[in-house]
């Protein structure tokens, strides 16, 4: 896997609350689903507790403080899936870009105590190579 720092909207982030990304992205004022798609990396880097579920959403904006954001695509995860090493399944970034994008993560439930999530746009994924 290959991640770039300028690349990343959550290093290892703490979801403990609601939440949006740490990181937001400047995506220019072009579509960036067009052409080669724009691969998205999302994994749960530390297991989760006390919450129903997390609903991860990609979000975009005309400015960067996200005064009128609008949602994507979003996947829902429900605790069982919440553990260390697994990934969402959104993989590319999706059509409409504003300008702007960040995840926004909404807990549903309890508020977990620990939970980590690394989310990037990364070079390739995992799954892309060969051992032969």
């Amino acid at each position: 896997m290959i991640l770039d720092e300028q690349g990343m909207f959550s290093n290892n982030q703490p979801i403990t609350k609601t939440c949006a990304s740490e990181n937001v992205l400047d995506m220019g004022n072009r579509e960036v689903s067009f052409g080669t798609p724009v691969e998205l990396f999302i994994q749960i880097s530390e297991d989760f507790n006390n919450l129903t579920s997390l609903t991860i959403k990609v979000q975009t904006s005309k400015d960067e403080e996200f005064s009128d954001p609008v949602d994507l695509i979003e996947q829902i995860m429900k605790l069982v899936e919440l553990k260390k090493g697994a990934e969402a399944t959104i993989k590319f970034l999706p059509k409409g870009n504003l300008g702007y994008m960040r995840l926004n993560y909404e807990v549903d439930g309890e508020n977990p105590t620990q939970g980590k999530i690394l989310a990037s746009i990364a070079d390739a994924h995992q799954e892309s190579f060969h051992n032969k």
